[in-house]
């Protein structure tokens, strides 16, 4: 009996495709990639035509020995991972380890995780794509290039612990010119009038002046409150009769299906999902869920910027309609993409069948998924429904000698159309019946201080759009770039959804558009990425397009090692005196924000924290608190941390005890430790981020990463914790996890 080994990345997907194939069949994951360039070095030759240093990280050596040993032992090795071009190179690394010639590789892609689609796959194999595998090689090397190269010169010249990338410092600089627009925003002040009224049937409404003598206001016509309270006495001693009712028919069409950036954009306003959050949930409901004994994915692949349909889903959607709203709400249709780059033979993320709807699966999925499920499901099928039909009327309400307009708006949707089924903002807003001259009594004029705004921040959805109107970065990358500059402490989250910058990040930015200008423009960026494709598509050579690019960025590196002084950068001069060696104190920028330092450094060490503005901040008193330390017996305080708020020892530095504060599950209960049974699990830090342990370490080991979710595993009473690969049980030698 032949043998025949198909290698995914993904372990969930891995399960997933095996069960649609008989026994002859082995699927295994790589975990991801298997090959990379090294972490300790550039591993980039710039002098032999940028030949990358590829080695097997020390956490995929297991994985490769298993893989290899499989590979010897099968007649047939499909290689199936993703179908972009971080997937083919996942696959041609696979090719290399095992010494396979592309020309003999067996290569398949599919857009979703089904059994029909899994088994049509392997009808018709291809070869890896060496130009879709050259263009990932140019986009890491790239990166590389510029990360390690660029991050060692902002250490020295800011701060350590800086980092620049390609797409990163893009992002960066957007946030950073953003909140600079805020900061010189003027903020006007002006009025509105707003005139309540009653027509003749009793019916209230109200309506905004809209017009004086003809004229059409502007937002700031009305300046100042002394101009409108003038216009208060007038209009409150005036009569008003109905000038004009204009009614017009309006339609509105249905939105394409998603792709990844439309998806991250409206998860972000629909359901204030972050773009990382939401990426994650898609890769879950792709790589497949149990549904009625079967596991199966219902989602196609979510990295795309197709917006083409299979004439399978066309037809299945096409049905749902027609039986469950009728064949009015029917119209089918299909789209073009606007991304240039954009692979027409992939599909736009749908359902992969339309006849599953959210309802049925609200039992098997967590309430995040459902949602984002529901919100692709809608969306797919919405995109094949009729046009919404809707009647737009307009009242113009005038005082007698036409000399002063108020105008009030309404609309009444006539046909629901896809609206039927998409959310959206639109809703009836009906008016009383107006008749025209008819004589409408006021009974309250109210003059309405208003401001201007500034511009809002950035939300993911809004920075997602812009990167993509500006062609910068592909939609796959967005969410982890937008991550990465929130985890290298350059931009933080406002209101949980808004992006603001930091103190350093305005620093980098400045220093990257003076001296690095091709980093961070737009179009520059943008043109590289159009190199990228073009490389895809076999029309430029990868070496070329990274030497034109590394040649001047190296030579400009070397000018501006010389010429940028550190000093100039980080140091600005004060008025304020060390009162420890009365020399003056400067504002210096570190990697967490701006602080005070004396200028005699190192002989004087003395630092002071400031505000915003420059000002020494106030030194607050830990507030004390009933607790008792259990080491000295001191009260304990409660103080603020890189972490967040932590009790500890009010004698410190005498005493560093530190209170560990034991997780909480759903019922209010402390996470107690499923090892020892006595201890209870906290949650640590290390310098590769959070992770949770039992308070009684070192008499007790056990320790895991992963958010717990607040329940525990039925197996072993472990804590079930997130992970990428959904929620599993924390003890890795729980049965549950074999």
């Amino acid at each position: 009996m032949s043998s025949k080994l198909v290698i995914v990345e993904s372990p969930t997907k891995a399960k997933t495709i095996e069960k649609f194939l008989d026994k002859t069949y082995k699927v295994k994951s790589s975990f991801g990639h298997i090959r990379d360039l090294p972490k300790a070095k550039l591993g980039v030759d710039v002098d032999n035509n940028f030949e990358p240093e590829y080695e097997i990280p020390k956490k995929a050596s297991v994985k490769v020995k298993e893989l290899k040993k499989l590979a010897k032992n099968a007649d047939t090795i499909y290689f199936a991972t993703d179908e972009d071009r971080e997937g083919e190179a996942i696959s041609w690394h696979l090719a290399q380890i095992f010494k396979t010639p592309i020309d003999q590789t067996e290569r398949i892609t599919f857009h979703e995780i089904t059994k029909e689609a899994i088994k049509e796959s392997l009808k018709s194999p291809r070869h890896i794509d060496m130009d879709m595998v050259n263009s990932q090689q140019a986009r890491r090397i790239l990166d590389r290039l510029v990360g390690y190269k660029l991050s060692p010169f902002l250490w020295k010249k800011i701060t350590r612990g800086l980092s620049a990338g390609r797409v990163q410092s893009i992002v960066v600089r957007l946030i950073v010119e953003k909140e600079k627009e805020i900061q010189a925003f003027k903020i006007d002040n002006y009025w509105e009038i707003i005139g309540d009224f009653q027509q003749s049937k009793k019916e209230n409404f109200e309506a905004k002046l809209f017009k004086i003598d003809s004229k059409s206001l502007k937002k700031l016509s009305i300046d100042s409150e002394e101009k409108a309270q003038k216009l208060f006495k007038i209009l409150s001693d005036q009569e008003y009769y109905v000038a004009n009712i204009n009614k017009k028919d309006t339609s509105r069409n249905p939105l394409a299906p998603f792709t990844t950036s439309s998806l991250q954009q409206e998860a972000s306003r629909h359901l204030h999902f972050s773009a990382k959050q939401t990426m994650m949930l898609a890769q879950r409901l792709y790589e497949g869920i149990k549904t009625n004994n079967e596991t199966t994915g219902l989602i196609t692949y979510m990295r795309t910027d197709s917006l083409n349909l299979s004439k399978k889903f066309l037809g299945e959607a096409s049905q749902y309609i027609k039986d469950n709203l009728g064949k009015e709400y029917l119209e089918s249709k299909t789209f073009k993409t606007k991304s240039k780059g954009a692979q027409e033979a992939h599909e736009a993320i749908r359902p992969t069948s339309a006849q599953r709807t959210p309802e049925e699966l609200k039992d098997v999925l967590d309430p995040q998924q459902f949602k984002l499920y529901q919100l692709i499901w809608q969306r797919a099928i919405a995109s094949q429904m009729s046009q919404a039909k809707l009647e737009a009327t307009s009242v113009s309400i005038n005082t007698k000698d036409d000399k002063y307009t108020f105008k009030i708006n309404g609309q009444v949707i006539k046909f629901a159309g896809f609206l039927k089924i998409y959310p959206s903002s639109t809703k009836d807003e009906i008016l009383p019946r107006m008749e025209k001259d008819e004589i409408i009594k006021c009974l309250e004029i109210r003059p309405i201080a208003k401001a201007t705004k500034p511009p809002a921040r950035y939300s993911d959805a809004t920075i997602v759009k812009t990167l993509e109107e500006k062609g910068i970065g592909r939609p796959s990358t967005y969410a982890p770039t937008i991550n990465t500059v929130i985890n290298r402490g350059y931009t933080e989250r406002i209101d949980q959804r808004r992006l603001k910058p930091t103190d350093i990040a305005f620093v980098v930015n400045d220093m990257l558009v003076e001296h690095f200008s091709d980093i961070v423009d737009y179009n520059f960026t943008a043109q590289m990425e159009q190199n990228l494709d073009e490389i895809a598509e076999g029309k430029q050579k990868w070496q070329k397009v990274i030497g034109n690019f590394y040649k001047p960025f190296s030579n400009n590196l070397k000018i501006k090692e010389k010429e940028i002084d550190k000093k100039k950068i980080t140091e600005e001069e004060t008025d304020h005196i060390c009162e420890k060696c009365n020399n003056k104190m400067v504002i210096k920028i570190g990697r967490w924000g701006k602080f005070l330092a004396c200028s005699n450094y190192p002989e004087c060490k003395n630092t002071k924290k400031i505000d915003s503005k420059g000002n020494i901040a106030e030194k607050k008193e830990p507030e004390l608190l009933e607790e008792k330390c259990p080491d000295c017996g001191a009260p304990l305080v409660l103080r603020n941390g890189r972490f967040g708020k932590f009790k500890g020892c009010s004698k410190y530095p005498d005493c560093k005890y530190i209170k560990k504060e034991a997780l909480k599950l759903d019922n209010d209960l402390e996470l107690k430790c499923p090892k020892c049974k006595n201890g209870k699990i906290t949650a640590k830090h290390s310098r590769r981020g959070i992770f949770y342990g039992c308070d009684q370490y070192p008499k007790c080991d056990f320790a895991f990463w992963g958010k717990p979710t607040g329940k525990l595993c039925k197996e072993c009473q472990a804590p079930m914790i997130e992970s990428k690969d959904g929620k599993k049980c924390s003890d890795k030698n729980c049965s549950s996890r074999k």
